[in-house]
């Protein structure tokens, strides 16, 4: 299927009730940005195994030029590796469910739950860039989560999946355990709250009665969290980072998010050839070797940028990235250090409107349903962000007070000539920054188009080991390639939930061309 053409307007996300709300904020004359605040809000309430109230949020706008917004929770102040052990002693976590790497810190629970962010987001992107207030945007997630939506066999699958983590929890088993296939799923209580923050304000989620209830049952379940680690939350404005993949600049946001790991693989890549081999196996090796480079960098480096002991633009300098490139062998798969695995739970979703206002945004819970922690009378979920931070000294990410952990969540643009090209992104943990790689390349070099490019088969390399797991529907030739020069190769089934969910708009004569992953459930609906 080929990109659809939109004159005047479009918004790409992972579900199609998403797609359509923010697609009708457009029709009605509202911008891109409450077009996409719109459909987060929509995601929140229809796929809360991804994104939702309780988690992080970080967008990419362009109005005439790029804006970043980093609305990323950070740890307690009470947070230390000491009081996190402390907490697991007293029966609080699971540090044998934990990612490797990071020396038991419990993966679900409270003690990986940061201040979340989304919230401030929302209403930041809306204060800066929207015409509408976040009442109006609001009014069809609040009418999805009041009266339900028919939840399908494709989003059952998440939840079912869930309840083998989270089936002796009470309260997600009261909020989410009811989901399944062909019925409707209802939630009053996220209704209620969303009706509160709309009348009230972010202050209505950071302070008062929401706070308290999130403190609470933070707290029971061992973590630090206070009133006044919520309250002084705040969204920061960054700039975003750039880098140069052949005629194109492309734009991401710089740590605690993994932008930079994006940044450096196209780096590496772009010294590689003045395009990717027409070979696919050749040229699904350089890309695999220019990601595992780019992902063994991150964790190393890679942490909130208040404590990492480099300059994260100094990752990306012309002479580092030469010799990066200088090690790849063309025809054998180098050595692997080990590194971190993040899995994905993340919504990423794209808008563009007739000013040329563009909008690239995510926003997650992390690992599906996040920490299974749910706010008891909110129907919040919160997420599980934290799960990324050590409890090691010495390691970048060792978890602190007020510090954030490292994020993988990564929104992106591409420029031409100082002009918006495509906007693009993806869900997907660790494969983000690798799917941004594998886009451009078939975007750039292979001539596709938005929806070609994002529903064409993709590889994921395996932090934890270097392996390469490729899609079923991939080239067959793409694997025994692979496996011919020294990589370790594994399945994946064809269009894969672990390999991510991407979408992109691209700027072209007349209006935009959009792309909806057919790994999720969503499309690209314009007008």
């Amino acid at each position: 299927m080929s990109a659809r053409w939109f004159p005047h307007g479009v918004v790409a996300s992972p579900h199609h009730l998403a797609s359509t709300a923010g697609a009708r904020v457009l029709a009605d004359g509202g911008n891109a940005v409450d077009a996409a605040v719109a459909a987060n809000l929509v995601l929140a309430v229809v796929t809360p195994y991804f994104c939702g109230v309780g988690g992080d949020l970080l967008a990419i706008v362009w109005d005439g030029e790029a804006h970043g917004t980093v609305s990323a929770g950070a740890a307690p102040a009470g947070a230390t590796p000491e009081a996190i052990r402390a907490a697991v002693d007293a029966g609080h976590g699971d540090p044998s469910v934990s990612m490797p790497g990071t020396g038991g810190m419990p993966m679900f629970g409270a003690l990986p739950v940061t201040v979340p962010g989304a919230v401030a987001g929302w209403f930041d992107l809306l204060d800066r860039f929207g015409t509408r207030a976040f009442g109006d945007v609001t009014a069809t997630a609040i009418e999805l989560a009041e009266h339900g939506f028919l939840l399908s066999p494709h989003g059952a699958r998440f939840p079912e999946r869930a309840r083998a983590r989270f089936g002796d929890q009470p309260d997600w088993m009261a909020n989410y355990g009811r989901m399944e296939a062909g019925r409707r799923f209802v939630q009053t209580d996220l209704a209620a709250t969303l009706r509160t923050i709309a009348e009230d304000g972010p202050s209505a989620f950071y302070t008062g009665r929401i706070a308290d209830a999130i403190v609470e049952v933070l707290q029971r379940g061992g973590s630090t969290m206070t009133a006044d680690d919520l309250a002084a939350h705040r969204s920061r404005l960054v700039t975003p980072m750039s880098g140069r993949y052949r005629e194109l600049e492309v734009l991401e946001l710089p740590p605690p998010t993994q932008g930079v790991t994006a940044l450096t693989a196209l780096g590496i890549l772009d010294r590689l050839g003045d395009r990717l081999p027409d070979d696919p196996a050749a040229a699904a090796h350089l890309q695999v070797e220019a990601i595992r480079a780019a992902l063994a960098d991150r964790e190393e480096h890679v942490a909130d940028p208040r404590t990492m002991t480099v300059d994260p633009a100094g990752l990306i300098v012309p002479a580092r990235l030469d010799a990066m490139a200088a090690a790849v062998d063309a025809e054998r798969a180098g050595a692997w250090p080990p590194a971190r695995p993040a899995a994905g739970g993340t919504a990423y979703l794209c808008a563009a409107d007739r000013d040329g206002l563009l909008v690239s945004l995510i926003q997650s819970n992390f690992v599906g349903f996040g920490s299974g922690v749910v706010v008891p009378g909110t129907g919040i979920g919160l997420h599980d962000r934290g799960a990324h931070f050590s409890l090691e000294p010495g390691d970048p990410n060792v978890i602190g007070p007020g510090k954030q952990p490292l994020h993988t969540l990564i929104p992106a643009m591409a420029l031409r000539d100082g002009a918006p090209e495509v906007v693009f992104g993806t869900m997907g943990g660790d494969a983000q920054a690798q799917i941004h790689t594998q886009l451009l390349g078939h975007l750039v070099d292979g001539g596709a188009d938005p929806q070609d490019a994002v529903a064409a088969p993709r590889f994921v390399v395996e932090v934890a080991d270097g392996s390469v797991a490729v899609e079923a529907d991939a080239d067959p030739a793409i694997a025994a390639g692979l496996r011919e020069r020294g990589h370790t190769v594994t399945d994946l089934e064809a269009r894969s939930h672990s390999a991510g969910h991407a979408h992109a708009i691209r700027l072209v004569a007349g209006g935009y061309e959009a792309g909806s992953d057919p790994r999720s459930e969503g499309g690209a609906i314009g007008h």
